[in-house]
């Protein structure tokens, strides 16, 4: 269906990775779901959307229906803390803290 591949852009800053998409006629949050787990980012969600255009005595209905799914494997480790999602002019943006590398921690040995 027209809408199982949505087109996806992921760019990194210093900061944090970016994923944007192409998803058109969204009206609720209800309508996607997004998700981050393993350092994969799953989108997905469903549409149920008609056009109805009048021609002189005639009626054109378009329908989009059906759900979409896409699975983005990021290009650095993110954390789930302080992601945010934004959806405007039919493009979802969802923005992901990247983990910093003081996460590390050294441990010391205690020699009895």
């Amino acid at each position: 269906n027209h809408f199982g591949n949505i087109k996806v852009e992921v760019y990194e800053t210093e900061n944090e990775v970016v994923a944007t998409c192409d998803i058109p006629g969204l009206e609720k949050s209800e309508d996607v779901n997004i998700d981050i787990e393993n350092n994969v980012l799953t989108i997905s969600g469903s549409m149920n959307k008609t056009n109805e255009t009048k021609e002189k005595n005639m009626y054109r209905k378009e329908r989009y229906t059906g759900s979409f799914q896409r699975v983005i494997t990021l290009p650095s480790p993110v954390t789930i803390e302080g992601v945010s999602a934004t959806y405007k002019n039919g493009v979802l943006e969802v923005k992901m803290p990247k983990t910093t590398p003081n996460n590390k921690k050294k441990i010391d040995v205690d020699f009895h």
